[in-house]
């Protein structure tokens, strides 16, 4: 999931004040609310649910949708440049897919009271967060399918415990989403094979992006468990299955031996299989440079955010545009009623 990378304090400013002692109704509300965490059902809209619980949700599903969104830009940047018609026509789909999910996950999130303007407002003013992985630039062709293989292979092993979110909604949103990423992730992988049975220029130009992208594709899982701000809460809520450490982890695990078949190094001198562990021990990550980058200090922090402001005061006529036509057809389905 691309939203392990915000476990981030909550803004005071989203603070709500600290609440009297509960009624005798909330003290029910809350005793049927935990025990069907404990039964492993889902919590629905309409259920009761605690502030904090829900305050987490809207942040969390939110900035899933903010990187999905934000992360066509990449990609987009790609599509007149693709090298072939068959690559033109995957990578419009694939970046069709993700505003699909990014669509998924907001309506998921306007299910718990909030509106899709108030998140959107939040990500163009910088109050909200995306994954630190999408403020790096796309060099070259490479680098697309090196996004495909690492950045959606990540993802991938952060969704998958999505689809058993505590949260109904969320849950069932991520059944649809885990499965695309999975086909991203293969096409990704696919197109490299392509590249490495080619040219030397072509071999070396993967080598270039996979050395580019390994380590802020491990910064995608968060920072260190003892240092998760908000991980706690999310794990007793069931709102997150697995922790940061655990899922970066299993990811190098699978990487590496991909990486073996595409014939491509792993940029880190300290990678070696540890037999008592029984998985690949890997080197310190520069959790300064994810800070930084989270931070708004990226490469291209600032270009994402302009684009996406651009692109929404843009596309204001066509939604006034909208707004008027139902309020005309509202109006006529009146007057025949009448």
């Amino acid at each position: 999931m691309y939203t392990q990378a915000m476990d981030l304090p909550t803004p005071a400013h989203e603070q709500i004040a600290a609440r009297g002692p509960m009624t005798l109704t909330e003290r029910e509300w809350q005793a049927q609310f935990d025990a069907k965490l404990d039964r492993g059902d889902f919590i629905e809209a309409k259920d009761w649910m605690p502030d904090a619980y829900r305050r987490t949700l809207v942040r969390q599903i939110s900035q899933h949708a903010h990187s999905e969104i934000v992360g066509m830009l990449p990609e987009g940047n790609w599509i007149t440049r693709a090298p072939s018609l068959k690559r033109k026509a995957i990578l419009l789909a694939k970046v069709q897919d993700e505003g699909g999910h990014g669509l998924y996950l907001y309506a998921a999130a306007e299910t718990l009271g909030t509106s899709r303007d108030e998140m959107l407002d939040a990500l163009h003013t910088g109050r909200a967060k995306y994954s630190s992985i999408f403020n790096y630039p796309t060099l070259t062709w490479a680098d697309i399918g090196v996004i495909g293989w690492l950045v959606d292979g990540a993802a991938i092993m952060n969704q998958v415990p999505l689809c058993r979110c505590s949260y109904g909604p969320y849950a069932r949103a991520m059944i649809r989403i885990c499965k695309e990423e999975s086909f991203h992730q293969r096409q990704g992988f696919e197109s490299l094979l392509v590249l490495m049975r080619g040219t030397q220029a072509q071999r070396d130009m993967v080598q270039d992006a996979v050395n580019r992208w390994w380590w802020p594709s491990l910064m995608m899982f968060g920072p260190p468990d003892g240092e998760s701000t908000n991980g706690g809460d999310s794990m007793k809520w069931g709102i997150k299955r697995i922790g940061n450490d655990a899922l970066r982890q299993k990811f190098v695990d699978a990487t590496v031996e991909q990486a073996k078949v595409l014939g491509v190094s792993l940029p880190d001198p300290d990678l070696r299989w540890n037999e008592a562990r029984g998985h690949w021990d890997f080197g310190p990550i520069d959790w300064d440079e994810f800070k930084a980058v989270v931070g708004g200090h990226g490469p291209c922090n600032k270009e994402r955010l302009a684009t996406r402001v651009k692109a929404w005061n843009d596309g204001a006529w066509v939604r006034d545009a909208a707004l008027a036509h139902a309020r005309k057809r509202e109006a006529r389905e009146q007057r025949a009623a009448a």
